[in-house]
């Protein structure tokens, strides 16, 4: 029986992004053992897919060093896998599946194509980008698994917005809306009627969050209360639609039938991480000269203050969600 395994460290939007080719591939294969490795907080997440998929978290900060990696190297390989995907190329991944080379085991790995991108960065004209999906695949495809990832079109209203989540954070700046601004798109909602429940991690966003459902009568904060990105999904699930940034968010409720919208900033849609299943007209953002100035989101805006995200009116978004 081939038993397959899959590493996938950082970042949340990349690792959640591995999903439906996991969930594909697994249908695909019903017979085959699908091993996915990493970060543990992914694992209820996982945990949701088809039967022959297995999780393993790895904290990579358990693994300090070379001593570290061989150590790793080793439970891996005590799993057995008949092929070894990494689906992150990085310096810690290189090394894991050089050992597995030399042992003989089949290894293939995403080709990330640093020059595509720097060229579509300095392209007037943005055209689509090959999608992190479509680089899992090939590498999948290229250790002689078929695999072909069913098309997946956004989802639609049932009828009129009366809940929504809003997830307002992202791991750069250039990925924020300012946080003043979609306080407003709180309390337009709020005004409406509309039952907004407020997502984040951390103490920072969970205070924040809190400060913002105090203000606001419809408003929620579910920071810290959910237990894990499983209950995360369940509750998305309920809802009308969810607002994100460019984010994991993002990555996470395209993984349910809920309608998803997303705002714009310093990166761009067609760059190639848009989320599953998710559609241009459910972007929210301007059409700028100077954008996208980053793939990732994290390079400084030479304005100094993002003009391509604090030019986006609250009104604007709310009107686009809920008429």
């Amino acid at each position: 029986m081939n038993h397959l395994l899959l590493i996938r460290f950082s970042a949340l939007g990349d690792i959640l992004m591995t999903v439906p080719v996991i969930k594909a591939l697994a249908q695909r294969y019903p017979e085959m053992k699908i091993t996915v490795v990493s970060r543990p907080f992914v694992g209820s997440v996982m945990e949701r897919l088809p039967d022959n998929v297995h999780f393993v978290g790895v904290n990579p900060r358990n693994y300090p060093g070379m001593s570290g990696l061989g150590r790793l190297y080793r439970e891996l390989s005590a799993l057995k896998p008949t092929h070894v995907c990494d689906l992150h190329d990085v310096l810690r991944t290189k090394y894991l599946r050089l050992r597995f080379k030399l042992s003989g085991t089949p290894v293939s790995h995403i080709i990330k194509d640093r020059k595509a991108r720097k060229e579509f960065l300095k392209s007037e004209t943005k055209t689509q980008q090959e999608t992190s999906f479509e680089r899992y695949v090939k590498a999948i495809r290229r250790l002689g698994f078929d695999l072909t990832l069913p098309h997946v079109s956004g989802n639609k209203h049932d009828g009129e917005v009366t809940k929504i989540g809003i997830a307002p954070f992202a791991a750069h700046e250039g990925k924020i809306y300012p946080l003043e601004l979609m306080e407003k798109v709180v309390g337009l909602l709020s005004e409406r009627g509309v039952k907004v429940y407020l997502f984040g991690a951390g103490d920072k966003e969970k205070t924040l969050m809190e400060e913002w459902a105090s203000r606001y009568d419809n408003a929620e904060s579910v920071v810290g209360t959910l237990g894990n990105m499983a209950n995360e999904l369940d509750l998305i699930e309920t809802l009308d639609a969810m607002l994100t940034m460019d984010s994991g968010n993002m990555h996470l409720a395209s993984l349910t039938a809920t309608p998803v919208y997303s705002i714009w900033g310093a990166t761009h849609p067609l760059g190639g991480f848009l989320g599953w299943g998710q559609t241009m007209d459910r972007c929210i953002q301007r059409d700028m000269p100077c954008r996208p100035c980053s793939i990732f989101g994290n390079k400084p805006c030479k304005f100094g203050n993002y003009p391509c995200l604090k030019d986006i009116k609250p009104e604007e978004i709310v009107k686009r969600i809920c008429e």
